[in-house]
């Protein structure tokens, strides 16, 4: 029988997923699936290996190197499950000139690549610069009342918090993003039927919690808190030389806010749940319930990862 959690008595899985275009993508210990629910109303799947760089530079998987490791890997198979699923929804708009250049200048192969690299890169760039640069120079504003650069910099890790918050205020109320949230709670309803040991269908499913304490949403906004502990021991008045050395520090950062998600998120205690609680709270605005369709299609991603040698995923 599979092995249970000593305190919840349930299973928890190092399992996860990304709701995407009309589709989820769920990633296991072996393998990896993208699941689109089509225009037509039809299901694609498509599975593949996971390789993981540790395996072949063990380094790579101690404990505070491996968090920016997996943070970086997760982004790039994300993107490119993104995109797959994107594939099946093109817009109308006419390709831009750089796509056409790419196009023209490049095999598919090597303009898929760039591509997506360009995306990685985006991906990267644009919540760098807005939650951790933005709030550096923001923050400058606030110098004469500041009195010290303990208080300025608590004053920036506020102003990274209400942007965070902000933005996913924001994006929460897109008319686009509302079915990807809701994939997004199809996913984690269908982990928590895994977890409980049930059969998955659509009945059970339903049944259970939209938000999951192991959720990327509680990984970024821990990895907001641990940056204002982190970030208040270094005070420097050149808002240049400050943001610089945000950037240094990012993957600290990063492996210290997934050490602490994977401790949190293995035990189930009144400690515990205080932790993950704000996280917890921040996925009201990620996750919205799914209709049966989207359940279906997030069954049939978990099917296709689970390990074939029993509790071999346990988290």
């Amino acid at each position: 029988m599979t092995e249970k959690s000593k305190e919840t008595g349930r299973f928890q899985t190092t399992i996860g997923g990304q709701a995407l275009i009309e589709g989820i993508m769920m990633r296991g210990p072996g393998k990896y699936s993208v699941v689109i629910r089509t225009p037509d109303g039809g299901v694609v799947s498509d599975v593949k290996e996971v390789k993981l760089i540790k395996e072949r530079y063990p380094v790579l998987g101690l404990p505070f190197i491996r968090g920016a490791v997996n943070f970086f890997d997760s982004l790039v198979t994300g993107v490119k499950a993104l995109l797959y699923s994107a594939d099946f929804f093109p817009e109308e708009e006419e390709a831009s000139k750089f796509d056409m250049w790419v196009e023209k200048h490049f095999s598919k192969k090597t303009a898929d690549g760039i591509m997506m690299g360009i995306a990685v890169a985006l991906g990267m760039l644009l919540p760098i610069g807005l939650f951790i640069l933005l709030p550096t120079f923001l923050a400058g504003f606030f110098e004469g009342i500041a009195g010290s650069g303990f208080v300025r910099n608590l004053i920036e890790g506020g102003i990274r918090i209400l942007l965070f918050v902000l933005y996913l205020v924001l994006v929460s109320r897109l008319n686009e993003m509302k079915r990807v949230f809701s994939y997004h709670g199809a996913e984690h309803k269908t982990i928590y039927c895994y977890e409980a040991g049930e059969e998955l269908t659509v009945e059970n499913v339903r049944t259970k919690p939209r938000e999951h304490p192991r959720c990327g949403t509680s990984f970024l906004f821990v990895v907001m808190i641990v940056s204002i502990l982190l970030f208040s021991f270094v005070s420097w008045s050149n808002p240049l030389i400050r943001a610089a050395l945000r950037l240094l520090l990012l993957p600290v950062v990063v492996a210290i806010s997934y050490e602490f998600n994977r401790i949190v998120g293995r035990y189930n205690n009144s400690l515990s749940r205080a932790l993950r609680k704000p996280g917890m709270l921040m996925q009201k605005l990620t996750t919205n319930e799914p209709d049966d369709s989207m359940i279906e299609v997030a069954i049939e991603a978990l099917r296709l990862v689970i390990p074939e040698e029993e509790g071999s995923d346990r988290w």
